[in-house]
């Protein structure tokens, strides 16, 4: 992929009706971009892809890298990943993900109806984070492993790194619209996927905006084949949040 070009293996909605037994090999994604976010095989855990290197974040507050050679036998049901490369960098602090946005748009004028690609160095307080425990059977919705998730509040500031995407509206059930964050700690041992969160002074938010967005479905998947993929918008704001 060329800078600042976004890959998406399969859509949301396919997650929102269980499609997660097989994936795109982690192999194959990192060739398509250097950072990003998605979930590993049965919905086990949050993906974040930073500088070139993936890691799983798990529901049991622990993170682990993950080989990305031809031999690994990890996959992705969902992702997104871009060459990441900002064309705005600014120093801001704010308090919650709606005064980040704030900051964006003021950058970002026109970006309404394109996706923009985000990374934030810093310190950050008040962050909320959750993670998928998995499937507890084949075919189990989003909604319902969201049930069984683990959400962990980190109670003193901590410094980390926070990637993602925010998508278009009209996205709803391919992608997820709106904001879609991952966290990890600089030390690389604690995150998941961002619920709320703000900042302890001020951090360093890089941005670009993307016009090309490539989507790849999945082949060869009896699960994606007859999943009925109606796009559940209430249900997909519910989980990813």
């Amino acid at each position: 992929m060329a800078v600042n070009e976004i890959f998406q293996y399969s859509i949301i909605s396919a997650l929102m009706d269980g499609v997660a037994s097989k994936g795109l090999p982690v192999s194959e994604l990192i060739s398509h971009g250097d950072q990003g976010l998605g979930t590993f095989r049965y919905m086990v855990g949050e993906m974040i892809i930073l500088d070139g290197k993936l890691y799983q974040m798990k529901s049991d507050n622990t993170v682990t890298p993950i080989d990305t050679s031809p031999a690994s036998d990890a996959v992705a049901p969902f992702a997104m990943v871009t060459r990441f490369q900002p064309t705005a960098t600014i120093k801001a602090a704010f308090n919650n993900k709606k005064e980040l946005f704030e900051h964006l748009s003021q950058d970002f004028p026109d970006s309404k109806n394109f996706f923009l690609a985000i990374r934030i160095e810093g310190v950050f307080k008040g962050i909320t984070v959750r993670t998928a425990g998995g499937q507890s059977k084949p075919g189990e919705s989003l909604i319902e492993v969201g049930k069984h998730q683990a959400s962990h509040t980190f109670e003193e500031p901590v410094r980390g790194t926070v990637v993602g995407f925010r998508s278009p509206e009209y996205t709803m059930g391919i992608s997820v619209a709106g904001d879609h964050l991952h966290f990890i700690t600089e030390d690389r041992t604690q995150g998941g996927h961002i619920l709320s969160f703000g900042t302890d002074g001020e951090v360093e938010i890089g941005a670009a905006q993307i016009s090309k967005w490539h989507v790849e479905l999945p082949t060869n998947d009896p699960e994606f084949n007859k999943a009925a993929l109606e796009g559940d918008k209430e249900g997909i704001a519910a989980v990813e949040g």
